[in-house]
C-alpha cells in the first residue's frame, strides 16, 4: 500500500535549511496497524503530513498503491486524500454547533455524494462507533470520548483505505481512551489500515509494529511482541 524510499523533507527559512526528514525508508501493507513514535522534533508530524498528502517531500520517493506520487498534481493528491484517507485528530476538529449527523456528513458533501445516498452512510458510520442515540445531538453537548468517536465516524464515512489517528487519546480520560482504541482495534481487525501517531507506549502497543523516529531518521522499526495482551492491559 505505502512504500517510501530515502524520503527527505527540508524547510528553508531566510536561506536557512532545516532537515525534518533525512532519508526515511519503510513499507506499510494493506491491513497493517502501525504506530509512529518519536520525541518533539523527530519528524513524525512531517512524515504523517507527507503520507497523508498534506505536504510533499523534497527528496526520495513515495509510492501509494503502486503509483509514484511525485508527479501527481495538487488536485490529484487532494482527490486521493479525500477518497482514500480518513483523519482522526487529538482536538477532534468537530463543528460544535452542528449535530453529530451534520459533522459526519461534511466529507460526503465535499466528495459530491448525492443527498439521497448520504443518510444511510452517515447512520452506518455513527452506528459503527456505538452512538446512534447521539446522532442528532449538537457535538458541543457530547463528552470528550463521544466527540472522538464521532470524529472516527466522520473519518470512516467515505470508506477510506487508511485511517490516520494523530494522538487520538491525548485529550481523553483512561476509560474514554480505551473505548477509542478499542474502536480503532476493531477497524483494523476488520481489514482497515490504521496509522497511529502517539507518544504513549501503551497506546502504541495496540499496533502490530512501531516505527520510531529521531532527528529525522528512522531509529527503529520493530514488531510489537504481543499486541493482543497490550490491548487487554490498556482496557484495564
Amino acid at each position: 500500500m505505502i512504500d517510501v524510499r530515502d524520503l527527505k523533507k527540508d524547510y528553508i527559512d531566510e536561506g536557512e535549511v532545516t532537515s525534518a526528514l533525512r532519508g526515511v525508508s519503510f513499507t506499510i501493507n494493506k491491513g497493517d496497524f502501525v504506530s509512529i513514535m518519536g520525541p518533539s522534533g523527530s519528524g513524525k508530524s512531517t512524515l504523517v503530513q507527507i503520507l497523508s498528502f498534506l505536504d510533499r517531500p523534497t527528496g526520495g520517493t513515495y509510492t501509494f498503491f503502486g503509483r509514484k506520487t511525485d508527479d501527481l498534481s495538487d488536485i490529484e493528491l487532494a482527490h486521493i486524500r479525500n477518497k482514500s484517507i480518513g483523519f482522526v485528530f487529538q482536538s477532534f476538529n468537530l463543528l460544535t454547533r452542528l449535530t453529530s449527523y451534520e459533522n459526519v456528513e461534511i466529507p460526503l458533501i465535499y466528495s459530491g455524494v448525492p443527498v439521497a445516498s448520504r443518510k444511510k452512510m452517515i447512520e452506518d458510520a455513527i452506528r459503527s462507533v456505538g452512538l446512534e442515540e447521539k446522532i442528532y445531538v449538537e457535538t458541543a453537548k457530547l463528552s470528550g470520548g463521544q466527540k472522538q468517536r464521532i470524529a472516527i465516524a466522520r473519518a470512516l464515512v467515505n470508506d477510506p483505505d487508511i485511517i490516520f489517528a494523530d494522538e487520538p487519546t491525548g485529550n481523553l480520560d483512561s476509560v474514554s481512551g480505551a473505548q477509542v482504541m478499542s474502536i480503532l482495534d476493531g477497524l483494523n481487525r476488520n481489514g482497515r489500515t490504521v496509522i497511529l501517531v502517539t507518544h504513549e507506549t501503551n497506546t502504541a502497543e495496540f499496533a502490530d509494529r512501531i516505527i520510531r523516529l529521531r532527528d529525522g531518521v528512522l531509529e527503529s522499526d520493530t514488531p510489537v511482541k504481543n499486541p493482543h495482551r497490550s490491548r487487554e492491559q490498556f482496557a484495564k
